[in-house]
Protein backbone atom coordinates (compact mmCIF):
# COMPACT_ATOMS: atom_id res chain seq x y z
CA UNK A 1 0.00 0.00 0.00
CA UNK A 2 1.22 3.48 -0.90
CA UNK A 3 -0.06 6.68 0.65
CA UNK A 4 -0.08 10.09 -1.06
CA UNK A 5 -0.92 13.66 -0.04
CA UNK A 6 -2.03 16.42 -2.44
CA UNK A 7 -3.17 19.95 -1.57
CA UNK A 8 -4.69 23.02 -3.22
CA UNK A 9 -6.14 21.56 -6.41
CA UNK A 10 -8.21 24.76 -6.84
CA UNK A 11 -10.47 23.66 -9.66
CA UNK A 12 -7.68 22.19 -11.80
CA UNK A 13 -9.53 18.94 -12.49
CA UNK A 14 -7.55 18.00 -15.61
CA UNK A 15 -4.21 18.51 -13.84
CA UNK A 16 -5.47 16.53 -10.84
CA UNK A 17 -6.44 13.59 -13.06
CA UNK A 18 -3.07 13.68 -14.85
CA UNK A 19 -1.18 13.73 -11.56
CA UNK A 20 -3.11 10.71 -10.30
CA UNK A 21 -2.26 8.92 -13.55
CA UNK A 22 1.40 9.88 -13.20
CA UNK A 23 1.67 8.36 -9.70
CA UNK A 24 -0.41 5.35 -10.75
CA UNK A 25 -2.99 5.85 -8.00
CA UNK A 26 -5.00 2.66 -7.56
CA UNK A 27 -7.45 1.00 -5.21
CA UNK A 28 -4.63 -0.49 -3.14
CA UNK A 29 -3.32 3.01 -2.37
CA UNK A 30 -4.53 5.75 -0.03
CA UNK A 31 -4.90 9.40 -1.00
CA UNK A 32 -5.11 12.31 1.44
CA UNK A 33 -6.33 15.63 0.05
CA UNK A 34 -5.55 18.68 2.17
CA UNK A 35 -8.27 21.06 1.08
CA UNK A 36 -8.95 23.88 -1.39
CA UNK A 37 -10.66 21.84 -4.09
CA UNK A 38 -12.56 24.89 -5.35
CA UNK A 39 -12.07 28.46 -6.67
CA UNK A 40 -9.63 30.07 -9.08
CA UNK A 41 -9.23 27.14 -11.48
CA UNK A 42 -11.73 26.32 -14.25
CA UNK A 43 -13.50 23.19 -12.95
CA UNK A 44 -14.19 23.12 -9.21
CA UNK A 45 -17.26 20.94 -9.72
CA UNK A 46 -15.21 18.53 -11.79
CA UNK A 47 -12.63 18.17 -9.02
CA UNK A 48 -15.25 17.19 -6.44
CA UNK A 49 -17.11 14.97 -8.88
CA UNK A 50 -13.90 13.10 -9.69
CA UNK A 51 -13.13 12.59 -6.00
CA UNK A 52 -16.62 11.23 -5.45
CA UNK A 53 -16.41 8.96 -8.50
CA UNK A 54 -13.11 7.51 -7.32
CA UNK A 55 -14.50 6.91 -3.84
CA UNK A 56 -17.59 5.22 -5.26
CA UNK A 57 -15.39 2.93 -7.36
CA UNK A 58 -13.50 1.75 -4.28
CA UNK A 59 -10.53 4.13 -4.11
CA UNK A 60 -9.45 5.16 -0.63
CA UNK A 61 -9.53 8.95 -0.33
CA UNK A 62 -9.59 11.10 2.81
CA UNK A 63 -10.51 14.75 2.29
CA UNK A 64 -9.69 17.62 4.64
CA UNK A 65 -11.20 21.10 4.67
CA UNK A 66 -9.41 24.13 3.25
CA UNK A 67 -10.10 27.81 3.79
CA UNK A 68 -11.81 28.06 0.39
CA UNK A 69 -14.35 25.42 1.37
CA UNK A 70 -14.87 27.37 4.59
CA UNK A 71 -15.40 30.54 2.57
CA UNK A 72 -18.00 28.86 0.38
CA UNK A 73 -19.93 27.58 3.38
CA UNK A 74 -19.77 31.00 5.05
CA UNK A 75 -20.83 32.75 1.83
CA UNK A 76 -24.25 31.13 2.18
CA UNK A 77 -24.76 32.80 5.55
CA UNK A 78 -23.34 36.27 5.05
CA UNK A 79 -23.56 38.57 2.01
CA UNK A 80 -20.34 40.36 2.94
CA UNK A 81 -18.54 37.04 3.12
CA UNK A 82 -20.11 36.09 -0.20
CA UNK A 83 -18.51 39.14 -1.82
CA UNK A 84 -15.15 38.18 -0.32
CA UNK A 85 -15.53 34.66 -1.66
CA UNK A 86 -16.25 36.00 -5.15
CA UNK A 87 -13.20 38.26 -4.88
CA UNK A 88 -10.96 35.29 -4.03
CA UNK A 89 -11.92 33.02 -6.91
CA UNK A 90 -15.58 32.20 -6.40
CA UNK A 91 -16.64 33.30 -9.88
CA UNK A 92 -14.91 30.35 -11.52
CA UNK A 93 -16.57 27.99 -9.06
CA UNK A 94 -20.01 29.40 -9.92
CA UNK A 95 -19.22 29.00 -13.61
CA UNK A 96 -18.25 25.36 -13.15
CA UNK A 97 -21.69 24.72 -11.65
CA UNK A 98 -23.42 26.86 -14.33
CA UNK A 99 -24.69 28.90 -11.36
CA UNK A 100 -25.32 32.62 -10.98
CA UNK A 101 -25.34 32.65 -7.17
CA UNK A 102 -23.93 30.56 -4.36
CA UNK A 103 -27.49 29.50 -3.54
CA UNK A 104 -27.70 27.75 -6.92
CA UNK A 105 -24.98 25.25 -6.03
CA UNK A 106 -26.52 21.87 -5.08
CA UNK A 107 -26.75 21.32 -1.35
CA UNK A 108 -24.93 18.00 -1.59
CA UNK A 109 -21.69 19.85 -2.39
CA UNK A 110 -22.12 22.32 0.47
CA UNK A 111 -23.00 19.55 2.93
CA UNK A 112 -19.88 17.67 1.88
CA UNK A 113 -17.72 20.74 2.52
CA UNK A 114 -19.30 21.31 5.93
CA UNK A 115 -18.48 17.78 7.02
CA UNK A 116 -14.79 17.79 6.11
CA UNK A 117 -12.27 17.26 8.90
CA UNK A 118 -9.60 19.82 9.79
CA UNK A 119 -6.69 17.39 10.17
CA UNK A 120 -5.74 13.75 10.20
CA UNK A 121 -2.75 11.72 11.31
CA UNK A 122 -1.21 8.92 9.27
CA UNK A 123 1.70 6.99 10.76
CA UNK A 124 4.12 9.76 11.81
CA UNK A 125 2.53 12.42 9.57
CA UNK A 126 0.20 15.19 10.71
CA UNK A 127 -1.78 16.38 7.70
CA UNK A 128 -3.53 19.76 7.73
CA UNK A 129 -4.53 22.44 5.23
CA UNK A 130 -2.71 25.58 6.41
CA UNK A 131 -0.69 24.72 9.51
CA UNK A 132 -0.97 24.81 13.28
CA UNK A 133 -0.83 27.46 15.97
CA UNK A 134 2.10 26.38 18.11
CA UNK A 135 1.35 28.98 20.78
CA UNK A 136 -1.73 27.00 21.85
CA UNK A 137 -1.47 24.32 24.54
CA UNK A 138 -3.27 21.98 22.15
CA UNK A 139 -2.70 23.26 18.60
CA UNK A 140 -5.18 20.75 17.19
CA UNK A 141 -8.06 22.57 18.88
CA UNK A 142 -7.46 25.78 16.93
CA UNK A 143 -9.50 24.98 13.84
CA UNK A 144 -9.30 28.54 12.50
CA UNK A 145 -5.52 28.33 12.41
CA UNK A 146 -5.62 24.97 10.64
CA UNK A 147 -7.55 26.65 7.81
CA UNK A 148 -5.96 30.10 7.65
CA UNK A 149 -2.64 30.44 9.45
CA UNK A 150 0.51 31.65 7.68
CA UNK A 151 4.05 32.35 8.87
CA UNK A 152 3.70 29.88 11.74
CA UNK A 153 6.97 27.95 11.58
CA UNK A 154 8.69 29.89 14.36
CA UNK A 155 5.88 29.03 16.79
CA UNK A 156 6.21 25.29 16.19
CA UNK A 157 6.57 23.37 19.47
CA UNK A 158 9.00 20.60 18.56
CA UNK A 159 8.46 18.86 21.89
CA UNK A 160 4.72 18.72 21.24
CA UNK A 161 5.30 17.56 17.68
CA UNK A 162 7.58 14.72 18.71
CA UNK A 163 8.70 12.54 15.82
CA UNK A 164 5.84 13.60 13.55
CA UNK A 165 6.15 15.44 10.24
CA UNK A 166 3.61 18.16 9.38
CA UNK A 167 2.46 18.24 5.76
CA UNK A 168 0.37 21.23 4.67
CA UNK A 169 -0.61 23.49 1.79
CA UNK A 170 -2.38 26.89 1.73
CA UNK A 171 0.73 29.03 1.25
CA UNK A 172 2.01 28.63 -2.33
CA UNK A 173 5.76 28.36 -2.74
CA UNK A 174 7.91 27.64 -5.81
CA UNK A 175 8.52 24.03 -6.80
CA UNK A 176 12.22 24.42 -6.03
CA UNK A 177 11.45 25.48 -2.44
CA UNK A 178 9.26 22.40 -1.92
CA UNK A 179 12.12 20.25 -3.15
CA UNK A 180 14.52 22.01 -0.76
CA UNK A 181 12.16 21.55 2.20
CA UNK A 182 11.87 17.87 1.36
CA UNK A 183 15.64 17.42 1.73
CA UNK A 184 15.65 19.08 5.17
CA UNK A 185 12.86 17.15 6.91
CA UNK A 186 15.24 15.61 9.44
CA UNK A 187 16.23 19.04 10.74
CA UNK A 188 12.84 20.73 10.25
CA UNK A 189 9.93 18.26 9.97
CA UNK A 190 7.48 20.44 8.02
CA UNK A 191 6.67 20.31 4.32
CA UNK A 192 4.53 22.72 2.32
CA UNK A 193 3.24 20.96 -0.82
CA UNK A 194 1.31 23.87 -2.38
CA UNK A 195 3.14 24.68 -5.62
CA UNK A 196 0.60 27.29 -6.72
CA UNK A 197 -1.18 25.28 -9.40
CA UNK A 198 -3.34 28.20 -10.58
CA UNK A 199 -0.57 30.81 -10.53
CA UNK A 200 0.81 31.99 -13.87
CA UNK A 201 4.30 32.94 -12.67
CA UNK A 202 7.05 30.67 -14.02
CA UNK A 203 8.12 29.27 -10.64
CA UNK A 204 4.54 28.21 -9.82
CA UNK A 205 1.86 26.39 -11.78
CA UNK A 206 2.42 22.87 -10.46
CA UNK A 207 0.31 20.33 -8.58
CA UNK A 208 2.38 18.27 -6.16
CA UNK A 209 1.93 14.77 -4.74
CA UNK A 210 3.95 13.61 -1.73
CA UNK A 211 4.34 9.89 -1.12
CA UNK A 212 4.15 9.38 2.63
CA UNK A 213 6.85 7.09 3.94
CA UNK A 214 9.38 7.68 1.17
CA UNK A 215 8.78 11.47 1.02
CA UNK A 216 9.12 11.27 -2.76
CA UNK A 217 7.67 14.23 -4.66
CA UNK A 218 5.83 14.10 -7.99
CA UNK A 219 4.87 17.28 -9.86
CA UNK A 220 2.38 17.81 -12.65
CA UNK A 221 2.40 21.04 -14.66
CA UNK A 222 -0.95 22.81 -14.86
CA UNK A 223 -2.91 22.06 -18.03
Amino acid sequence: MRRFAISNIHGCAATFKRLLQRIGFGKADELYLLGDYVDRGPDSKGVIDHIWALQESGHQITCLKGNHEEMMVSALQDDLYARQWIKHGGMTTLASFSASYIYDIPKTYISWMKGLAHFTEVDNYLLVHAGINGSEDDPLKDETAMLWIRNWYESLDRKWLGDRIIVHGHTPIPKTEIEQMQTKLKSFPVLDIDAGCTFVEEQYGWLCALELGTNALTFERRV
